[in-house]
């Protein structure tokens, strides 16, 4: 197989770029002022020139480093102008497709933002809601869809989704969608799209059986593009684990809180069931904390985002369902109360907060029983994380937190009983 072009990291050639120096239509430019958007980001600056020529990409970069911004910037130029150029409209010109309804709602709302000025319609067809909006959209005529694969397929198969018009294609956090099994309907998708298209393929991390499968997607001559390779993790997060019991994490979460009571704080969890058994402990000790995993609706999930977006409240407890791609502003904590399963995801955990060039802090509980997932994360990092030493003293003084409270471990048990009595009378219906 013929290698693609490769770009390496350089720190030094973004530096003096504006947006204003690109040759972007002035509704686009105009848009990207008002977003406050000056200077475009090292994967920014590298991807728009080959998108706007109409090169195939495949771009791996740090999460929280634009990547949205890199491919829907030169998108919506690309088809503002051809729209101009139009004397009746063709459909979907462009498909965006994504793992994760979260990542497809908060893509859509960059796209609107960056089209803000120009007539390009763009919507998003995601699953947990009704599909008929979704239809009344479509039929009224849009430029862009942002999809999850499924719905994505329901709408297509009842002819509501016309594919034969679409020229671009983009993949993004790629690598997520084909671990979840997603290739054989990816290729599907792809002999149902016209064969002078173009692909873009962006993840923020890459195997090589990711790797193998991306090149068979893309065009031979591909541009390759990839970020700081060496060290997933941006250089603007600093984390570290800190080695406690597996029963004593809540007592450190709850001092972790309260020591920053004005911050953001997003907390992973490995499942639904220890994610509301989590929120309950910290509502029990007065502080505020709300639930996101999969057994909620999208509805639900949707004002649960909305409420830790608005800082109406601190503290988010979720699974892996918000690991990837979500862009929370102001998350400056981001704590992994539980190890990640899949090494990768730790980089997608951490990455919630530092995005772009902010500071942000990422703490893991390890439990000794969490030590081998933990060697397993720090293989895939190629590095050891600092340990965030805690002496007898002060792990003392976190545990006697709980002194003048009683633990009501009946009632906790009661608490879970009733979560999964509530997913069982649901699946019934």
């Amino acid at each position: 197989m013929q290698k693609s072009n490769t770009y390496v990291y350089d720190p030094y050639l973004a530096i003096y770029m504006k947006f204003e120096d690109y040759n972007f239509n002035p509704k686009v430019k105009k848009a990207l002022a008002q977003m406050g958007f000056k200077r475009p980001t090292d994967i920014q600056y590298k991807s728009i020139p080959n998108v706007l020529n109409g090169e195939d990409l495949l771009a791996v970069a740090q999460t929280g480093t634009g990547k949205t911004g890199a491919f829907a910037i030169p998108i919506i130029d690309l088809i503002y102008r051809k729209k101009a150029n139009q004397r009746r409209p063709t459909g979907v010109i462009g498909l965006v497709l994504v793992p994760t309804h979260e990542l497809a709602e908060q893509i859509c709302e960059a796209f609107d933002a960056i089209a803000r000025f120009t007539p390009v319609k763009t919507v998003a067809l995601i699953g947990g809601v009704e599909q008929d909006p979704q239809i009344e959209k479509l039929n009224e005529g849009v430029d862009i869809v942002i999809a999850t694969p499924g719905r994505m397929f329901d709408l297509i198969s009842q002819g509501h989704l016309q594919t034969h018009h679409i020229e671009i294609l983009v993949l993004d956090e790629a690598d997520h969608m084909l671990d979840l099994g997603f290739i054989q309907d990816i290729r599907d998708l792809m002999r149902k799209l016209p064969k002078r298209r173009q692909t873009l393929f962006f993840s923020a991390t890459i195997n090589d059986k990711i790797k193998k499968i991306a090149y068979s997607l893309v065009k031979q001559n591909a541009i390759r593009i990839q970020l700081s390779p060496k060290d997933p993790v941006a250089k603007n997060i600093d984390h570290a684990v800190l080695f406690v019991d597996m029963d004593h994490k809540r007592f450190f979460l709850e001092r972790v809180a309260r020591e920053n009571p004005d911050t953001k704080v997003l907390v992973f969890v490995r499942t639904k069931v220890r994610a509301e058994r989590v929120v309950k402990a910290m509502e029990r000790v007065g502080i505020p904390a709300l639930a996101l995993h999969g057994d909620k609706g999208q509805k639900e999930r949707s004002e649960v985002l909305d409420q830790f977006k608005s800082g109406n409240t601190n503290m988010l407890v979720a699974t892996d369902v918000a690991a990837r791609g979500i862009d929370i502003p102001d998350v400056e904590i981001v704590i992994n109360y539980d190890l990640p399963e899949e090494p990768e995801n730790y980089v997608h955990r951490v990455g919630r907060t530092g995005r772009a060039k902010k500071k942000g802090n990422a703490y893991s509980f390890c439990a000794e029983e969490e030590r081998a997932t933990l060697s397993e994360i720090q293989g895939f990092l190629d590095k050891e994380i600092k340990v965030l030493e805690v002496d007898e003293f002060e792990y003392s003084d976190t545990l006697n937190i709980e002194r003048d409270r009683k633990n009501d471990y009946r009632a906790l048990m009661e608490e879970i009983e009733a979560f999964e009595n509530r997913k069982k009378k649901r699946k019934k219906k």
